[in-house]
């Protein structure tokens, strides 16, 4: 490594560290607030989730002193710098602790929050038999890559380190640039498209429907799960004798009131909720698990929708306020943050703010992150070949002295936006694609193996994507810094490595233009898939019918008038639980029909109340005009035959040829002479698709 001529004191530089790591520390700590309840949250989880999010942070800190500090030794234009042997320990200590905690820790913590087991010595043993399949996939596929460096290299330590920190480098960089590519598309496009207030207040009404379903379906699945413990809590003998305590517990985490009003639809899965003969602690844990996962999901949901409301609310304000140019939300509710209690501005100023300024200070910034969006993309498509048309090299490296640059203060803080801003786009599209079996974070309530999962992508997204904005410098800038002795020399080690980090940062063109053309719809439409692989776009949502933004108009005006059947059912089981005994009026509710009823509730002459109670399936699946969401591929193309068929005309040259000929009767004939052999529609009334199936449909 490159050792620097100290002719002025690094103090100044360590103190300006130190100030921003506390700072850092500070942020870290406010984001756990916001998402963990701090005071109730287990010391084994707040601690790693801290570090797993406060060392990339200081990631995203030392590559620009890194590069101050061994790019130049001309201390009046650089800035931020640190001696070698500090610079190296910091090296050592945020990559090393960041590489355990990505690979070992968090993943086995996560598994051990989620166990369901009462005792830790059983949530050990259930997180490592969990975690046992992911490693031998892990240590399987590094034995080709062990051979591999030990025919190159031949068996030494050199060998095994460049080949554990080259494949965790591999194959964090692919789901990096995957996620990076399709976060820088996202972000720019999300701002422009909701500057307009209407079209934000479209997209809301057109994700209301499906989130209010969701909701419902995870409440009804919640109170499922707690009938089967409440069931379960009655029994006192045979083998449930022995799990009493666990029994009781479970009992006061589910807390099901007498008084609360429940439905007697049965669900179709209920036969997968019936309690076993014997009891036994497998089954408990399985249970806790699943019960655990619902309250979360739950949560979740409910949080999403009262957003969704919040959000509602407020953009039709701003709408409203077009006529009497004032604007005024209301009173905050209880749970609003501390700068939206906080009123300093007049309804004619804020109407100003909402109205005018905000909309504008939106389309700059879409089209300034757009702008930096293109220079990212470029810059990944050209540095294996022309590096020197990179556009990033030249923000950050003010300074040239032949082939070697200097990095300033300036070129440092805008290195650290970029690395912020790839980071941002990769974390970005983490809590959009919907891979990640239902994980979400929520306020003050996120699910504690969710904080592991999101704390260990954040660690994991951070290294490859630092060092792939290093490869975008000048490699005689790069190549002296302690960042490439730490990892970069590793990855260079053979020619495989070397070329796979220059040439497969080109693929980030793939989640761009799936993103740009929403392609992820058009193949989700193709092939049928019932899983969406990102959000849809509000112009292919449909305008009319089920699922569409008007439904969702009418659910967020019931919602927010207090006419929604669900809250009133809430209210009258809340003043029902709290009356300890008194009389209370009781909200009738006729029963659900299959055809729905009108309601007096529903702002729209068109909404049909839909069932209280519904199967475990969407009920939307339920209208005749949709297709059922557990079809398979095969299903789904029999039908789409199917239609195409009956849809088809029969020519007029084969009508004249049948009018010659009399079908026996096996074939369906008769002898009346005036019957026509043609229905009305064109198509025969003997098909011989009929032959396979009777009533014309395709079989597989």
């Amino acid at each position: 490594m490159i050792h620097i001529s100290n002719s002025s004191s690094p103090v100044p530089s360590e103190v300006f560290a130190l100030i921003a790591l506390l700072v850092l520390s500070l942020a870290v700590l406010l984001i756990l607030r916001h998402y963990l309840p701090l005071r109730t949250t287990p010391a084994y989880l707040l601690v790693p989730v801290f570090f797993a999010l406060w060392l990339p942070a200081t990631i995203v800190l030392l590559v620009p002193i890194d590069l101050a500090s061994n790019a130049s030794t001309d201390d009046e234009t650089r800035g931020i710098w640190l001696p070698p042997r500090a610079l190296l320990v910091s090296w050592r200590i945020s990559y090393w602790l960041t590489f355990v905690l990505t690979w070992f820790i968090l993943p086995i913590l996560a598994e051990y929050s989620d166990a369901g087991y009462r005792e830790p010595k059983d949530r050990i043993f259930y997180s490592l038999r969990q975690n046992a399949q992911y490693y031998i996939l892990v240590f399987g596929s590094a034995v080709l890559g062990l051979v591999y460096f030990f025919i190159s290299y031949g068996p030494s330590f050199t060998s095994l380190k460049g080949l554990i920190l080259a494949l965790g480098y591999c194959w964090c960089l692919v789901l990096a640039i995957y996620l990076m590519g399709h976060g820088l598309v996202a972000i720019p496009r999300n701002l422009i498209r909701d500057a307009s207030a209407s079209h934000r207040l479209r997209r809301l009404q057109s994700q209301a429907p499906k989130l209010y379903e969701k909701m419902e379906d995870a409440t009804l699945n919640l109170e499922d799960l707690e009938v089967q413990v409440s069931e379960l809590s009655k029994r006192k003998t045979g083998s449930a004798r022995a799990f009493l305590d666990w029994i009781e517990e479970l009992s006061d985490i589910c807390n099901i009131p007498e008084s609360r009003p429940r439905n007697a639809i049965p669900r179709e899965d209920n036969d997968s909720r019936i309690i076993p003969t014997v009891i036994t602690e497998k089954y408990l844990a399985d249970l806790t698990r699943q019960l655990n996962r619902a309250r979360h999901t739950k949560s979740r949901y409910i949080d999403e929708w009262d957003r969704l409301l919040h959000d509602a609310s407020r953009t039709q304000a701003i709408l409203d306020s077009a006529a009497s140019k004032k604007l005024d939300f209301g009173a905050s509710s209880p749970g609003s943050s501390f700068w939206d209690r906080i009123t300093l501005l007049t309804p004619y100023t804020r109407y100003l703010l909402h109205y005018r300024v905000i909309p504008y200070s939106r389309i700059l910034l879409g089209i300034f992150l757009a702008l930096a969006s293109t220079c990212i993309i470029w810059s990944e498509l050209v540095k294996g070949v022309l590096p020197s048309l990179s556009v990033i090299r030249f923000t950050v490296v003010h300074h040239w002295t032949g082939d070697r640059g200097r990095v300033g203060f300036a070129g440092q803080v805008i290195a650290a936006l970029w690395i912020m801003y790839m980071c941002a786009a990769a974390l970005h599209s983490v809590t959009e694609v919907k891979v990640w079996r239902g994980r979400a974070l929520v306020r003050r309530n996120t699910a504690h193996e969710s904080a592991f999962w999101y704390a260990g992508q954040v660690a994991r997204l951070t290294v490859p994507l630092s060092y792939n904005f290093v490869t975008f410098l000048s490699r005689k800038v790069y190549e002296e810094t302690t960042f490439y002795d730490i990892l970069g020399r590793y990855v260079d080690l053979t020619p495989l490595g070397k070329w796979f980090d220059y040439l497969f940062p080109i693929f980030v063109l793939v989640p761009v233009l799936a993103t740009l053309f929403g392609l992820y719809g058009k193949v989700k439409r193709l092939f049928g898939f019932g899983v969406d692989i990102v959000d849809d776009d509000e112009e292919s949502q449909p305008s009319y019918g089920t699922g569409s933004w008007r439904e969702g108009r009418d659910l967020i005006e019931r919602e927010l008038n207090g006419t929604s059947i669900s809250r009133r059912l809430d209210e009258a089981a809340s003043r029902s639980a709290g009356s300890q005994g008194r009389a209370t009026p009781i909200l009738t509710v006729p029963a659900a029909r299959r055809d729905g009823a009108r309601t007096p509730f529903a702002t729209s002459p068109s909404y049909h109340d839909q069932p209280t109670r519904r199967t475990a399936q969407s009920s939307r699946s339920e209208a005749p005009d949709s297709e059922p969401e557990d079809d398979n591929f095969f299903t789904n193309l029999s039908h789409r035959f199917k239609n195409t068929f009956d849809t088809m005309d029969t020519p007029k040259w084969l009508q004249d040829i049948g009018d010659g000929f009399k079908k026996p009767k096996w074939m369906g004939g008769n002898d009346e002479a005036g019957e026509s052999s043609t229905n009305g529609a064109g198509r025969t009334d003997s098909d011989i698709r009929r032959w396979f199936g009777g009533d014309g449909r395709i079989r597989l």
